[in-house]
C-alpha cells in the first residue's frame, strides 16, 4: 500500500484521475510490439485525431511530458538560422522562445503583458515583417490563465508560408481544438491536465506540411529520440522498433479517452466552462479578483488576485495548510506574479460542483474569510 496521502489536485496540473484509469494502470503489462497492445495504440491515435480536430496520420502519444512535446516540435521543424516568431504572454511562451533559440533559430518575439492575450494585430504585423519559417504560440497559457484566440494569427502565418506550432497542453479536452480548421502544422499537449490521466505522455500531431518540411531538412533532426521520421515507423504500419513505448501509460490514456468520448467533447467543454465560471463567482465573493478579462479567461485554470488578508497572512502558508489540513493542492503564481495570485485548476474529473464546494469551504475556514466586505489587493 502507498504511504502517500490522498490529495485533491486543484493546481495547474496534474489533475485527479477516474478510478477506471487507475485500474487500467494496474492491468498486466504487455510488450510494446504485442498485437493486443498495438491495437490499443491504434485506438489511442484515432481518438486523439478526433480530439485534436485533425486527420493528421502522425498523431501520437509521445513518450514524454508536455515539455517534451514542445521540444519535439522545434527539434523537427527548426534548423540553425531559421527565422522563428514566438508569441510570449507568460512562462510557457518564454519556454517556446528559449527552446527555439537552443535549436539554432533566429527568434523574434512579440510580448504581451502577463494576464492578457497576445495582440493579434501585432503578431500579424510581425509575421508580415519577419516572414518567419515558423510561428509558435500558446493556446492556453497555464502561468496566467489566458486563452489565446488562434484563427487570425494562424491564418496570417499560413498566408506567409510559415508553419504554425500550437501549445495545447492545458486546452486539449477542455476547450475546442480544431487543428485542421485552424491550419495548425504541429501541436502538443499533456495527459495530466484536462484528459485526467497520469503525467508522462505528450499527445502530439504533425501535419503533412510539417512532415514535408522534415523531409527537406538540410541537417538531421536535432533530437534522435523525437525524430518524427523514426517515430512514424513505429506509430504506423511498419511497427519498426524505436524505443520501448510506455505501455501502462498508453493503456491508461486509452481508458481516459474512452471516458471522455462517452461524455462527449462538447459536453466536457460545457462542464469546464460552467465550473470555471462558478469557481470565479464563489471566490470573488471572498475578495479574490480575476487576473484575466472574461473574454480571454480559461475555464479550466483560473488565475486570481489574492485578497489582502491572504497576502498579509502569507499566501504560501495558507496553501500549505490547505494541503496539510484539507488535502487540497492549489498553485501559486509564477515569475512576476509569485505571491500575488493563485492558479486554481478545475481540469477533467475535477471540473465539478462538489469539488468547488470543498475548496471554497476549506479556503473560508483556513483564511477566516466570509462574504463580508474587505479590501482586495494586487500588491
Amino acid at each position: 500500500m502507498s504511504s502517500l496521502p490522498p490529495r485533491l489536485l486543484l493546481g495547474p496540473g496534474p489533475s485527479n484521475v477516474h478510478p477506471r484509469v487507475l485500474a487500467a494502470l494496474a492491468e498486466p503489462l504487455r510488450g510494446h510490439l504485442d498485437p493486443a497492445f498495438l491495437a490499443v495504440v491504434d485506438e489511442v491515435q484515432g481518438r486523439l485525431r478526433a480530439l485534436f480536430g485533425t486527420a493528421n496520420r502522425l498523431t501520437i502519444p509521445l513518450s514524454s511530458t508536455g515539455s517534451g512535446g514542445m521540444e519535439a516540435c522545434f527539434a523537427n521543424l527548426v534548423e540553425a538560422g531559421d527565422r522563428v516568431l514566438v508569441g510570449v504572454a507568460g512562462v510557457f511562451g518564454e519556454r517556446m522562445h528559449e527552446v527555439a533559440g537552443r535549436h539554432g533559430a533566429r527568434v523574434t518575439r512579440v510580448d504581451a503583458k502577463w494576464g492578457t492575450a497576445l495582440d493579434e494585430d501585432a503578431m500579424i504585423a510581425a509575421i508580415e515583417r519577419e516572414r518567419p519559417a515558423l510561428v509558435a504560440f500558446v493556446h492556453a497559457e497555464t502561468s496566467t490563465g489566458v486563452r489565446q484566440p488562434v484563427e487570425r494569427i494562424a491564418a496570417a502565418a499560413a498566408a506567409a508560408g510559415a508553419l504554425v506550432v500550437l501549445d495545447c497542453v492545458t486546452s486539449l479536452g477542455g476547450l475546442p481544438v480544431r487543428l485542421d480548421e485552424w491550419r495548425i502544422d504541429a501541436a502538443y499537449s499533456a495527459t495530466q491536465k484536462c484528459l485526467s490521466c497520469p503525467p508522462g505522455l505528450a499527445p502530439a500531431s504533425f501535419s503533412e506540411r510539417a512532415l514535408a518540411r522534415v523531409a527537406r531538412r538540410r541537417t538531421p533532426v536535432s533530437s534522435w529520440y523525437f525524430d518524427t521520421t523514426l517515430l512514424g515507423s513505429y506509430y504506423g504500419a511498419k511497427r519498426v522498433y524505436h524505443h520501448t513505448a510506455p505501455v501502462g501509460l498508453i493503456v491508461a490514456l486509452a481508458e481516459a479517452l474512452r471516458i471522455l468520448d462517452a461524455e462527449g467533447v462538447d459536453a466536457r467543454v460545457v462542464r469546464h466552462a460552467r465550473a470555471g465560471a462558478r469557481l470565479v463567482a464563489e471566490l470573488e465573493a471572498l475578495g479574490f479578483e480575476p487576473l484575466v478579462a472574461p473574454e480571454h479567461r480559461l475555464p479550466m485554470l483560473s488565475a486570481l488576485w489574492l485578497p489582502e488578508a491572504i497576502v498579509r497572512a502569507g499566501e504560501a502558508d495558507l496553501r500549505r495548510r490547505l494541503l496539510e489540513e484539507h488535502g487540497i493542492e492549489v498553485g501559486g503564481g509564477l515569475g512576476k506574479l509569485a505571491g500575488r495570485i493563485w492558479r486554481i485548476g478545475l481540469m477533467g474529473e475535477n471540473a465539478r460542483d462538489e469539488v468547488i464546494d470543498r475548496l471554497v469551504g476549506a479556503v473560508k475556514k483556513g483564511a477566516g474569510l466570509d462574504s463580508s466586505t474587505f479590501p482586495v489587493g494586487k500588491s
